[in-house]
């Protein structure tokens, strides 16, 4: 049977076993201990010495009982999960391979690593959710080996904007609301070669049961309170740190830009100064990261903009010195680097400023 089994019942103690005795007390006396005899079902492993201090004059032994702890028995959902997998691959596991051929699933790429089977129709084609709309789906998903690695009964996200793997965005624009299909993704569309530590290894495929249920338009960011846009912001910066640290400076780049977009939209409610200090926080984050995607992509124009728009809100910020003197330096602005590199190494005397180190500084924050 694919997926998670029920673990064995633990075995009790055996038949002519004596009933445990939670704490031995023994005195001692003479300078020898005279301890009370351990019962003859206890062996070693079941008994525990806690040595009293000389003052007390006495030792503590703590019988220990034999114990299993019942793994839980998987949830009423994973359980009929597990059970339309097994109607779709029969009782074998490992049979992803003959789905990306088999007849009756649509494919939603043309290179056929992406395909979709519907299990429950959806509410039609005036259902179907549109790039740039916020769509909430519960989500399971499983390897080849059965293993549950995705599971999400509310998982929100906002189409193409690279908050989820590309296999979520293709194959949920291709849903209806009130939809459950099976999507089938090679790894080209899931976590690719480097796989997601530590439980999809490198170039693995999976099997996601999506459910479609809610489509809405995007939040006016105008409308929303500066809190709200501040942590809004923080989880693009997050993912767009998920995809640089995976070498997508595309997608990095994408959601460092998106960050900036919501920090930047003016709001009905003027923050407080408290609230205007951290917007800008954020802002020297999201400009500093933007600068790191685009140096990767040797976008050296970009790269420079980006730095001066962190130096006008913080004129002392060492990243973007230091970025911006290296880069002045490659193109033989030597005056104006050695002004800038030297204001660096003020503010961070113990920091190597070296032109042709590629990093002295961590690159996203």
């Amino acid at each position: 049977m694919i997926g998670p089994q029920p673990s064995a019942q633990p075995q009790g103690p055996s038949p002519g076993a004596k009933a445990q005795e939670p704490l031995e007390v023994a005195k001692e006396g003479g300078g020898a201990s005279q301890r009370a005899k351990q019962p003859a079902s206890a062996g070693p492993a079941a008994a525990m010495e806690l040595e009293g201090s000389p003052c007390l004059g006495r030792v503590v032994r703590f019988l220990l009982p034999h114990t299993a702890i019942e793994a839980p028995l998987p949830q009423e959902e994973e359980q009929q999960f597990y059970r339309g997998l097994e109607r779709l691959l029969g009782p074998k596991q490992g049979c992803f391979g003959q789905l990306f051929a088999a007849a009756g699933w649509a494919d939603v790429t043309e290179d056929r690593f992406l395909r979709k089977l519907l299990v429950r129709e959806g509410q039609g084609e005036a259902g179907r959710p549109q790039p740039g709309q916020e769509v909430t789906v519960k989500l399971l998903g499983v390897l080849e080996d059965g293993s549950l690695v995705e599971k999400d009964p509310m998982l929100t996200f906002t189409l193409e904007q690279g908050d989820v793997i590309q296999a979520l965005e293709l194959g949920v624009q291709s849903m209806q609301l009130g939809e459950v299909s099976f999507l089938l993704t090679s790894f080209q569309y899931a976590y690719g070669h480097l796989g997601r530590d530590p439980d999809i290894p490198s170039d693995a495929s999976l099997l996601y049961e999506v459910t479609l249920l809610q489509i809405r338009d995007s939040p006016d960011l105008g409308l929303l309170p500066p809190s709200t846009r501040i942590s809004l912001s923080k989880q693009k910066r997050e993912r767009g740190n998920f995809h640089f640290e995976r070498e997508e400076y595309q997608w990095a780049m994408q959601s460092y830009q998106l960050a900036l977009g919501i920090l930047d939209s003016p709001g009905a409610v003027p923050p407080s100064p408290e609230e205007e200090e951290e917007l800008q926080e954020h802002q020297v984050k999201c400009l500093n990261n933007r600068a790191a995607a685009q140096l990767k992509l040797q976008l050296f124009e970009e790269v420079l903009a980006s730095c001066s728009a962190v130096l006008h809100i913080d004129p002392d910020n060492v990243k973007a010195l230091y970025r911006k003197g290296k880069l002045l330096s490659e193109r033989g602005e030597d005056q104006e680097a050695m002004k800038i590199l030297k204001r660096a190494l003020q503010l961070e005397p113990t920091t190597k400023m070296d032109p042709n180190d590629p990093q002295p500084f961590k690159d996203t924050s």
